[in-house]
């Protein structure tokens, strides 16, 4: 299920991919028959991919650049630029299952599977989906190509910068060595931060990733450029199919090189503490969680220790209290919390700023009133609830908190009034 998760300043896709048998590197098993759409069998196209896989683990750069037509000059300068990036990376797992062929005479599409782990940061790996052009020359088939539609990867996007933090990975391309070391540092600084509230459950370590661009970082996440205007962060994952799965699916942070630089120091503090929340929750968080929650929390979590008053952290709904305050309406962003919908990644910036503001008052709302504990509580209970995401709600809301919807609703409307109210001069 694709919905969109982030920070003030940043937001978060996540992504709901099938689990699929991979390989691994170098520990490959053969693909099953010789399936394939259009009499086209697998087996050739996963033999030339279970040899790069090989050549990856092994360091051996004249096997990996064998496995490519060597017609295809651009093609190959590519990968060598590829090869030698992923040797930068502490790869656990690499490997590809192909899924789908189309042969026509001597070259075929190919769809296949990507898995990969980070030794020491994934405890699951990641999964994407690739489709490449294969030839074939002198009886053997060779990869010439990517497709159109295959997933892009960073490593694919120039060479690769690798920093390592105490508890981070920044992977950087066309940024300096020092901006990188800066982004490991705050993300450093931020996983302790988000383990005292969330101690269990994930690795208490992140990847980052720095695009040189907010056109690369479009590639990335395969959306416009301008969907990330002014977002300073996402972060990206596999959503679990429910919450209490033993281990958290896999996550990247991916920073927005210009609105990330506009922020102040504690600005991007507050980001990667946000992002890196969304990481810890990654377990307790499904399709029943509602965005005000999910993303209220990870601000909750990233102003905990700013010290910004409701009135400058809230503007855009500060905005609208004062319109109703003195009748010039702004009632509707009061009316009721925010709505899934009002998260939507190609809304009016005020609505959505106004949506994470309201998240955000709502969890510090129970943080303050009920306690950071039942805050978490709640979110954990509202993750497990079945039913749909209204009535998992309603019924953690009951059960946490001991009030209904309806009533809750009225008492953060009665919060972020007085929070966020103008400021009136004594006497």
């Amino acid at each position: 299920m694709n919905r969109p998760h982030g920070a003030p300043g940043g937001r978060a896709a996540r992504r709901a991919l099938v689990p699929v048998l991979l390989c691994v590197l170098g520990a490959c098993a053969p693909a099953a028959g010789d399936a394939g759409d259009e009499g086209g069998s697998t087996r050739p196209f996963q033999a030339v991919l279970e040899e790069q896989a090989a050549a990856v683990r092994d360091g051996d750069r004249a096997a990996y650049l064998a496995t490519l037509d060597p017609h295809a000059d651009r093609y190959r300068a590519a990968q060598r630029r590829v090869y030698a990036n992923l040797r930068r990376l502490p790869l656990g797992e690499w490997g590809y299952q192909v899924a789908h062929v189309s042969r026509d005479g001597d070259e075929a599409a190919v769809e296949a599977r990507l898995r990969y782990r980070l030794a020491g940061y994934d405890r699951v790996a990641t999964t994407d989906t690739e489709r490449l052009r294969f030839v074939r020359r002198d009886g053997d088939w060779r990869l010439a190509r990517e497709a159109s539609g295959s997933a892009t990867q960073l490593w694919e996007q120039g060479t690769v910068t690798v920093v390592r933090g105490e508890r981070s990975l920044v992977l950087g391309v066309g940024r300096k060595r020092s901006a990188l070391r800066a982004l490991a540092d705050a993300a450093d600084r931020a996983v302790p931060a988000v383990a005292r509230t969330w101690p269990h459950g994930w690795t208490r370590r992140t990847v980052l990733q720095a695009p040189s661009s907010s056109e690369a970082m479009g590639r990335l996440l395969r959306s416009p450029a301008s969907s990330y205007e002014g977002i300073a962060a996402v972060t990206t994952g596999e959503t679990p199919d429910g919450a209490g799965e033993e281990e958290a699916p896999a996550d990247r942070i991916v920073v927005n090189p210009q609105a990330f630089a506009e922020l102040s120091e504690q600005g991007r503090q507050v980001v990667l503490t946000h992002e890196t929340t969304h990481v810890a929750t990654r377990r307790q968080t499904t399709a029943a969680t509602p965005m005000w929650l999910s993303e209220g929390i990870a601000d909750w979590s990233g102003y905990r220790t700013a010290k910004l008053t409701p009135r400058r952290a809230a503007p855009e709904l500060a905005r609208a209290v004062d319109d109703w305050d003195a009748g010039r309406g702004g009632a509707a962003p009061l009316r009721s919390l925010p709505t899934d919908g009002d998260f939507r990644f190609d809304n009016d910036p005020t609505r959505l700023a106004r949506a994470y503001e309201g998240g955000w008052l709502a969890c510090r709302m129970i943080a303050e009133e009920w306690g950071a504990d039942a805050l978490v509580a709640l979110y954990e209970r509202a993750g497990r609830e079945d039913g749909g995401e209204s009535a998992g709600v309603d019924a953690a809301l009951r059960s946490v908190l001991g009030v209904s919807r309806e009533r809750f609703t009225d008492r953060w409307r009665a919060y972020v009034t007085a929070q966020l109210g103008p400021e009136r001069s004594p006497g």
